[in-house]
């Protein structure tokens, strides 16, 4: 065993893991099995943005005015619920277009107001 290359050793373990999924019919179990990892994934994100937000961004951002936080708040609120339709629902055709559509306002409307208030004159 020591002989075969690891690469080599990784594609006939995928292939076994394969195999068994097919032989036992567990395609609903992996799906099933998909889903939560993607919940759990987009709950990482969301735990990681606000453990950012509540550490730096919420005493500076509280000094903006009210216009610039509502900009502000409401592009990332945007954001966070584009990406969840993308966790739950998947990308493809028109959705993909919307999604990236959707994303990038959103990243742009927080950038300019973020900007906007960092400038000094």
């Amino acid at each position: 065993m020591s002989r075969i290359p690891p690469f080599a050793r990784g594609l006939l373990i995928l292939a076994a893991i394969a195999a068994v999924i097919v032989v036992l019919n567990l395609e609903t179990s992996l799906t099933t099995a998909q889903l939560l990892v993607r919940v759990a994934f987009f709950l990482a994100i969301a735990l990681v943005a606000y453990t950012l937000w509540r550490d730096f961004g919420r005493r500076e951002i509280s000094y903006w005015p009210a216009r610039a936080q509502w900009v502000f708040y409401g592009a990332v609120g945007l954001f966070v619920v584009d990406l969840g339709w993308y966790f739950v629902v998947g990308l493809s055709g028109l959705d993909a277009l919307v999604f990236f559509l959707v994303a990038a306002a959103c990243v742009w409307a927080a950038f300019w107001t973020w900007r906007s208030q960092h400038r000094y004159s």
